[in-house]
């Protein structure tokens, strides 16, 4: 193999039994895509042509469910490509694009969930200042910011490992991932310092932005009305579900997929595919069923569409 950047080929070594299974797992997934873009485009369009749906909360969720469509297509149509060729392969240089894409749009979304926990925290503990703060500058502000930011982070990490020597070109993955790492004979120093600043930048301090602005939500609602109690799990229990659902997603790859293991490659598969599948289906089944406004909305849209 061509060691130059443009031609350097590197090998998805995470597949198991494609030849002996592959249009089964083609059509599984093609599937899947399916119905992830459309029941994620289904309530960002809900959300859009619905007026009353145009508050900074349900602005935040069809940004999420954004993110998932875009996600999703850096992953799913270069997995049925695969399942249906000889030899399940990538250029470096669209490996480090993919693995670019996927962590920007992954980290964007704890941002996304933090601007929605301090939106409901505004709503909920400080409701006659609601409008005023959470106006439209404050809500295109917090877009801007998460997805500028982890694209930022990314992009150096991304660039310094364009620029790193390989020693191996078998990728232990499906998809480009933190295993990228893996493939260089040595990890420059860039890379370890802005892995570890992403890690506490992109991840842990929004979480604990979260969790801190989630705790004065519940000791207030505690303290109030059952009314406010009520509105106050309303909104908040579906956001801390998907909290909970990515966290989990990311424990998953900074632990395992970053280092190299005796993982079964079974087991690898599996929990991989569990990034992929799970969460992009579980943001819109809990925002489509456990949101009130939204919930109602999709009832009318789809009985509109059966009469039609």
């Amino acid at each position: 193999m061509d060691e130059e950047l443009n031609t350097t080929y590197v090998t998805l070594d995470g597949y198991i039994e494609v030849n002996k299974y592959r249009y089964v797992y083609f059509c599984i997934i093609f599937t899947l895509y399916i119905i992830i873009i459309c029941s994620n485009s289904t309530i960002v369009y809900v959300i859009w042509i619905h007026k009353n749906l145009h508050e900074p909360m349900y602005i935040f969720i069809a940004a999420l469910l954004l993110n998932c469509l875009l996600y999703s297509t850096t992953i799913y149509p270069k997995l049925l490509i695969d399942f249906l060729s000889e030899k399940q392969v990538i250029t470096y240089s669209a490996c480090l694009f993919q693995f670019f894409i996927f962590y920007t749009l992954g980290c964007s979304e704890f941002f996304l969930l933090a601007a929605m926990a301090y939106d409901r925290y505004v709503a909920i503990c400080k409701p006659l200042e609601y409008p005023t703060i959470m106006n439209k500058t404050t809500v295109s502000i917090f877009l801007v910011v998460s997805w500028l930011i982890p694209a930022f982070h990314i992009a150096v990490q991304a660039i310094a490992s364009a620029e790193a020597t390989l020693c191996n070109f078998n990728l232990k993955g499906i998809f480009c991932n933190n295993a990228v790492y893996t493939l260089q004979c040595v990890r420059s120093r860039l890379i370890i310092v802005f892995g570890v600043v992403g890690l506490i930048d992109l991840i842990i301090l929004p979480l604990l932005f979260i969790v801190f602005t989630y705790t004065n939500i519940f000791i207030i609602s505690y303290q109030s009305c059952k009314e406010i109690r009520k509105k106050a799990a309303e909104t908040c229990l579906p956001h801390l579900l998907v909290l909970i659902s990515i966290s989990c997603l990311s424990i998953y790859d900074v632990s395992i997929a970053r280092v190299e293991s005796d993982f079964p490659k079974i087991a690898r598969l599996l929990m991989t595919l569990q990034i992929v599948l799970y969460h992009p289906l579980f943001n819109p089944f809990i925002y489509g069923l456990k949101m009130k406004e939204i919930s109602k909305q999709l009832k009318r849209f789809f009985s509109q569409a059966k009469i039609i």
